[in-house]
Parts: C-alpha cells; structure tokens; sequence
C-alpha cells in the first residue's frame, strides 16, 4: 500500500499550503485537462443523444430509440462521435479552468474561514469553491458548446426545414462552423446562451464538488485519508458528483441547448422565454427530455474525469517533491 500523499509532502517538509498558488493552479490545471480528455471519449456518444432529445423529443421514443437511429443514419464517427472536437474543446478547456480556478477558491475559502487548511474544508466550503470557480469556467464552455450542440442538431433541423442548405449542411465540419458563426455573428455570435451556461454551470458545480466530497468521507475507511480511497472508489465517488450535478440543472441545461440550437434562424430567444414556452407547449416533463442518457453517461464519464485528475495530481506533486529534493540535495 502506498503511504499517502501527506506524508511524502511532510518528509520533504513540504504541505498544500506551502507550495505557491501558481504551482498547485498548474498542477491543477494539468489535472483538469487530462480528466477532460478522458470523459469525452468515455461519454461523447450518450451526450448526443442528449443533446437530440432535449431539443427534438417528438423525434424519439426514447434515448435507446435515438441512439440506434443515429447510429443507423449518420454511424459512429458522423453520428454518435458528432461534436467530438468541439466536445474535446470544450472539456479541455472547461476542466483546466475549472480545476484550476477551483484550487484557487479552495485557498481563498480557506482564507476567509480563519486561515484553515485546504485539506480541512468541508463540504460545504468545497461546493461553494466549486460554484465559484463554474464562473471562470463558463467563458471557455460557452462557444465550444454552442458549436458542439449545433453540429449533433444539424440532421434533425435540417429534416425539419430550420436550416439553409439541408442535408448538405452535413459535411460542415467544428472548424467550418465556427468561422461561418463568427463571419456571420462576430464574437457575440459564439456567446449566445452565456447567462443560461452561468445559471447551469454555477449550481451545477455546486452539487458536483459537494456529492463527489461528500461520498469520499462515507468511502473513507477508518484510520485513512479520503486521498487513500483508490482508484475504485474515486470512479465511483466522481459518477455520483456528476449525477448531482445534472439532477440539479438538467432543465437549465435543455434550454441552453434550444437557445443555442434555435439562434441559429435569427436573434436568440432569452432563458426565460424559452423556459416558458417549454411549460406551457410541452410540460414540465420536457425539461428532464435526455436525463436518462445523461446520468447513464455521466456516471463512467466523470468517474473517469476524477480518477485522472487526481492521479494526475498526486504524482505531479511527487515530482515536485523529487525534484525539490534533488535540488536541495
């Protein structure tokens, strides 16, 4: 069994606390683009099927009956994997700045509650680090989203005669659509949906950092540290931190895909707009269209984005210990 990593820092004379900000932000960040990588792939084909029912549901019978007919109409690559790039984009860039911004307001959370140690904020004070840290993070996901949400939608807005072009609009690929919408729109264009990503994306992260640490302290073995749960338990802890998260703000989350999906025809209708006119034509049950492929695919996804962001971390930090220790030597 490997001593955990508190032990290493406290032989080296070393803690959390006392390495910089900009070197636990790098590591962190580091962190969060590897774990980024790897859910998309986990993932990708289950969010497009999300994406499809949540913004043509009277298409589909259910997720099953959407995933077999994407994959019979469009295959793996042009169908399930539709959006991969802008979803790695996305990912990548929303889970550096994310984990990165969220060591940063641990330390400052840990600040303001009389100067503890990071490794002693509870819960709580974790959701609350991972809220504010959604903000950052909300800049970079917001363009790479919209471009990902039109690219799984283009088929069936095409079917349905919303977009110019029909089916040729097909072969357009991330690039290719990101230099029409900014040609077209300019940068205001790839920012269409942000006040509806800032009300999923803060709450969101509240619940995600707050399940993922609150099922660490029940997985936690007596006589251990939550750093020692092993690789099982972290997979497991990190689905439940996503399946909160999407619980939460699932219905933020189909009207942000409309928003994004329908401004392609003109001027973007409001989250309020949108939210209402789903009530009212559709139901409350209509805000939840795609929940059950989301938390199916979320599960494995963000266990995977967990593990290896916190094996990133902990070995990075050995490295840093090593190499501090060699140069001292």
């Amino acid at each position: 069994m490997e001593p955990p990593m508190e032990l290493f820092e406290a032989q080296a004379g070393l803690t959390a606390k006392s390495r910089s900000t900009v070197l636990d932000a790098a590591i962190d960040f580091t962190g969060g683009t590897l774990g980024g990588i790897t859910s998309v792939y986990v993932g990708q084909p289950l969010d497009t099927v999300k994406v499809k029912m949540q913004t043509f549901p009277a298409l589909y019978r259910n997720g099953l009956d959407c995933f077999l007919k994407t994959y019979k109409q469009d295959g793996i690559a042009r169908g399930l994997y539709a959006g991969t790039v802008p979803s790695l984009a996305a990912n990548i860039s929303e889970n550096a700045v994310l984990f990165c911004f969220y060591g940063v307001c641990q330390k400052l959370v840990a600040r303001l509650m009389g100067g503890k140690e990071i490794l002693s904020l509870n819960p709580l004070e974790n959701a609350i680090s991972g809220a504010m840290a959604a903000f950052f993070s909300s800049f970079t996901l917001c363009p790479t989203e919209l471009v990902k949400c039109r690219l799984q939608a283009m088929r069936e807005m095409a079917t349905k005669g919303q977009l110019e072009g029909g089916l040729e609009r097909l072969k357009i690929g991330p690039f290719g659509l990101t230099k029409e919408i900014l040609q077209a729109e300019g940068i205001r264009g790839v920012y269409k949906g942000l006040t509806a990503t800032f009300l999923r994306e803060m709450p969101g992260y509240f619940f995600f950092f707050g399940a993922y640490e609150v099922s660490r302290i029940f997985l936690t073995p007596e006589g251990k540290t939550k750093d020692e749960i092993g690789a099982l338990k972290t997979i497991i802890c990190g689905g439940i931190g996503g399946v909160g998260l999407w619980v939460a703000i699932f219905p933020a989350d189909v009207v942000k895909s409309r928003i994004q999906v329908q401004s392609v025809s003109g001027v973007p209708p409001t989250f309020r707009t949108v939210f209402m006119r789903i009530l009212r034509q559709e139901g409350f049950k209509a805000l939840y269209n795609g929940l059950g492929p989301t938390v199916i695919r979320t599960f494995p996804a963000t266990g995977a984005l967990f593990l290896a962001y916190e094996t990133t971390k902990k070995y990075l930090g050995k490295l840093h210990e090593y190499m501090t220790n060699s140069t001292s030597v």
